[in-house]
């Protein structure tokens, strides 16, 4: 059987897919162009898909004789696949949950220190030479220890940043989620999001990406929160509104953002590049080696349950 894989892949991933495909690696990085979408579709038994291969509903209309029957999707987010259209069309589509959720976790935390504690706009004091040493009232931000934090989407990731916030920094829990959650430590849920993000002095956003979390961060949660409170998006960048983002920052409204993802990435808003206030990542929460072979060993083993006509282990 064929298999594409759309973007160079840690080296054992590649070597084990390489043990039970005929593996074509696309040497590009950027996502798949609508041609290409196409083309794969009838020239792989399975493809491999990265985040930002766009397999929409038109592009399985395209190909009306498709020989790809399985997108193992490289990532937890799949809200790049239109996955009804895809099953609708014969193609099944998994994903690989659990192997992103630690390293994301981390990036949401260190993207908290960094825009609470103002050590990107310290660092960039340093590097430009400007720093003209220590004294008492220089770059006071917002001490995280005690603090109430708001989690909206309370899944696996969600429940990974509380943990480190509650036991790591002494942090009161609150979340906003469409069922309750059974945890080790304290968490208060909160039914509405406006209500959430008026309580909190940091609130994070871990739900999944797609239609019905798009703007979900809009205007109205950003003014419900507290002058000296933060946001933090390491979900997909179109959860929040950017902007309202940047008029919510512009306006001193809230203190600072961090941000992995952005709503039209890589793109990112001159007036978010311009502001100290804001943590600026490029989408590093799974960049960690061990973390991106992780994913893409459980894509290949979605892909060989196929090949070998086994149950899926992460369908979705």
């Amino acid at each position: 059987m064929t298999l594409l894989i759309t973007r160079k892949l840690p080296d054992p991933v590649l070597n084990k897919a390489r043990e039970v495909f005929d593996v074509t690696v696309r040497d590009n990085t950027a996502p798949l162009s609508r041609e290409e979408l196409i083309q794969s579709l009838s020239a792989y038994d399975v493809v491999l898909p990265t985040l930002g291969d766009a397999y929409r509903a038109d592009i399985f209309d395209a190909v009306p004789e498709k020989r790809t029957k399985l997108l193992a999707n490289f990532g937890v987010g799949y809200n790049h696949i239109d996955a009804a259209a895809a099953r609708a069309a014969g193609i099944e589509v998994t994903n690989t949950p659990g192997a992103v959720t630690d390293a994301t976790a981390d990036i949401a935390l260190t993207l908290m220190l960094m825009t609470c504690r103002r050590a990107g706009e310290g660092e960039r004091l340093v590097r430009a030479g400007r720093w003209e040493g220590w004294h008492p009232t220089q770059l006071l931000g917002l001490h995280m220890s005690g603090k109430t934090l708001g989690v909206v989407g309370m899944g696996r990731i969600g429940q990974a940043i509380a943990r480190r916030a509650h036991f790591g920094f002494g942090m009161a829990v609150k979340y906003y989620n469409r069922s309750p959650r059974e945890m080790q430590f304290p968490a208060e849920q909160v039914p509405n999001l406006t209500d959430l993000a008026a309580q909190v002095d940091v609130m994070v956003v871990a739900v999944p990406g797609g239609a019905e979390t798009h703007h979900l961060i809009d205007a109205a949660v950003l003014t419900a929160m507290q002058p000296h409170a933060h946001l933090v998006n390491i979900a997909r960048g179109d959860v929040v509104n950017e902007a309202d983002l940047i008029a919510a920052l512009s306006e001193g409204r809230i203190a600072g953002a961090g941000l992995d993802v952005y709503e039209f990435e890589p793109k990112v808003p001159q007036a978010l590049i311009d502001m100290e206030n804001v943590t600026l990542l490029p989408h590093l929460g799974t960049a960690a080696l061990e973390v991106r072979t992780a994913m893409g060993l459980m894509a290949v083993d979605n892909a060989i349950a196929f090949a070998k006509g086994q149950a899926l282990p992460n369908a979705v």
